[in-house]
């Protein structure tokens, strides 16, 4: 089914998206909010142009492709789905996600997976091909986020990684050791054992992108990982 978002306005055009459980395409799309937001399923909504915020929000199933870029807010408490931009999305990228995957080919803005956690069986997965803004990851309580930095020489987070982190795991590829980070977080240049665990998931994205895996494993990768003294990680995990 083809929606043209400018027609319809994007309360008409979520209307639409929540009624039917087919395959759908939304093209002339210009910052209308809330797509695919709250949708189960498991059908592909294709997106030409720029969705608005809260893209996705609440998804619960549901592959959503962006040929574009996306605004913030991207995954807001994300259950279960994919959702891919093949282009750079904004600031709050996967805010309290709980499950499913978020790719991005590009860059992300600031406090990416902020809040995210693991809810019963799910693990939330963000994987960022640039680079990200700063308070990456800032009060995560469980998932994974990995954050590329490709064809770019600067380090690919902004400052304070990892504040207020207590469960979870931030992989950042860069020849240069992070510094300066929060006491919250631990910081380890990347095990085998470490690669081994997140090599499918760099699979999946190089296949979804077209990018080289070898080149993707060419270069060093630092893992950041919560302080065990840290008081409220007992709040949030079994560890």
């Amino acid at each position: 089914m083809d929606l043209y978002a400018s027609q319809l306005g994007h309360k008409a055009l979520n209307d639409k998206i929540r009624e039917s459980n087919e395959d759908i395409v939304i093209e002339s799309c210009f910052g209308e909010r809330f797509i695919g937001s709250g949708v189960s399923g498991d059908n592909t909504i294709t997106i030409n142009g720029t969705p608005g915020n809260a893209l996705g929000a609440y998804l619960d199933g549901p592959t959503v492709i962006v040929n574009g870029n996306a605004q913030d807010s991207v995954g807001d408490t994300m259950n279960n789905g994919k959702i891919i931009i093949n282009g750079s999305a904004g600031d709050a990228l996967g805010y309290a996600m709980r499950g499913g995957k978020i790719f991005v080919k590009g860059d992300a803005g600031y406090r990416t997976g902020i809040h995210m956690k693991e809810y019963q069986d799910k693990r939330p997965v963000i994987v960022i091909g640039g680079r990200v803004g700063s308070f990456l990851g800032e009060y995560l309580a469980g998932g994974l986020i990995i954050v590329l930095g490709l064809e770019n020489d600067h380090f690919p987070a902004g400052y304070f990684a990892g504040t207020g982190m207590h469960g979870g795991e931030i992989f950042l590829r860069t020849d240069k050791h992070p510094e300066n980070m929060p006491e919250q977080v631990i910081v380890s240049e990347a095990t085998a054992e470490d690669m081994a665990g997140i090599s499918d998931i760099i699979g999946e994205y190089a296949d979804t992108f077209g990018f080289n895996m070898e080149e993707i494993l060419g270069k060093t990768f630092y893992k950041l990982a919560p302080n065990a003294k840290n008081p409220y990680r007992q709040l949030y995990t079994e560890n």
